[in-house]
């Protein structure tokens, strides 16, 4: 291009920049009022509306269904309704699936392609037995749990005290609200140690990998939130937090909820239409918004359905009682 070209070029470019910006007031009423509605329809800029609510995929793992222990299909299922992230619940992924690395990262790629994080991982694991040799094969299981956390950039995972192992099987553990009587010679003050001293072991890993270990309100030492306190406040670590499971408290549940509010880093929530199980409990879910918002709890809170109701309208049920409950206020 000459430098006559050039001057033309640039000038032609000047007045029609110039003129541009001359009209760019006479912006047709229609036009004007259709941005001024699409503005009063936004919602206001600020704190979010409510808590996160995630799917914690024992929702549908639980329904014994081929097709919805498939946890892509648990993400699409999330999307689809409009949760805000999953919770993995660990067992029902396959033992190829967790040796595989490809597996692991095409879970992680799908939740990145809905826009839904992945945030918990539930796991199980046992620390109550006088076998040594045993406790050291669940602490090597825990730590191998706290690295697929980590490969999935999960935050955090519940873990459990595990049991005596005394009941038949736990349709009879339940039948007797939780309780399991120790092993013959042995009292819960001989598994306190056994199971603070394996969740110590954890920590070195958890801490490196940047996922807190979250100890359930579960069976076992974990079945009263003095038996929750006394392991996670004797551990006394940041890595070593509580999941505040709302229906594992079957009686008192609100006083129980209230103890363990301050050290609580993850919720499980349960809603049972249809009927439960196992039980059913009425629970009051404002009341147990506000003990956690008293607290100054501010995480997710993962639902775990555990009716008998269809999923495909138990779920979206169950999003509107805790978009409800946890309203911010």
């Amino acid at each position: 291009m000459s430098s006559t070209q050039l001057g033309s070029y640039s000038l032609t470019s000047r007045r029609g920049f110039l003129s541009a910006v001359a009209s760019a007031g006479l912006v047709p009423l229609t036009v004007a009022v259709g941005a001024e509605q699409a503005s009063d329809a936004m919602p206001a800029a600020g704190a979010r509306p409510s808590y996160p609510i995630v799917l914690s995929s024992y929702s549908l793992w639980r329904f014994y269904n081929d097709a919805l222990r498939d946890f892509h299909k648990c993400l699409d299922i999330a999307d689809e309704l409009g949760f805000d992230g999953v919770e993995l619940l660990l067992v029902q992924l396959e033992q190829q699936e967790l040796l595989s690395n490809a597996a692991l990262m095409g879970f992680k790629r799908h939740a990145l392609r809905l826009g839904l994080p992945l945030v918990g991982l539930s796991t199980h694991q046992g620390f109550v037995t006088p076998d040594r040799e045993k406790r050291r094969r669940n602490i090597d299981l825990t730590i191998g749990q706290i690295e697929v956390a980590y490969k999935l950039g999960i935050p955090v995972m519940r873990v459990n005290t595990g049991r005596w192992g005394t009941s038949k099987d736990f349709d009879a553990l339940m039948a007797n609200r939780g309780i399991e009587p120790p092993l013959p010679g042995y009292t819960d003050e001989d598994a306190f140690p056994w199971v603070i001293e394996a969740l110590e072991a954890c920590l070195p890993t958890a801490e490196k990998c940047g996922v807190v270990l979250a100890l359930e309100n579960h069976w076992g030492l974990g079945l009263t939130p003095e038996g929750i306190l006394r392991i996670v406040n004797a551990v006394d670590s940041p890595w070593l937090q509580i999941t505040a499971d709302t229906g594992n408290f079957l009686e008192d549940p609100y006083d129980r909820l209230a103890k363990i509010a301050p050290q609580t880093i993850f919720v499980q929530a349960k809603t049972y239409y249809g009927g439960g199980q196992w039980y059913t409990l009425d629970l009051d879910y404002p009341r147990i918004a506000q003990i956690l918002r008293d607290a100054g709890y501010r995480g997710y809170v993962s639902l775990e359905f555990e009716g008998m109701e269809d999923y495909r309208t138990a779920l979206p049920k169950s999003l509107a009682l805790l978009r409800s409950a946890f309203r911010r206020v």
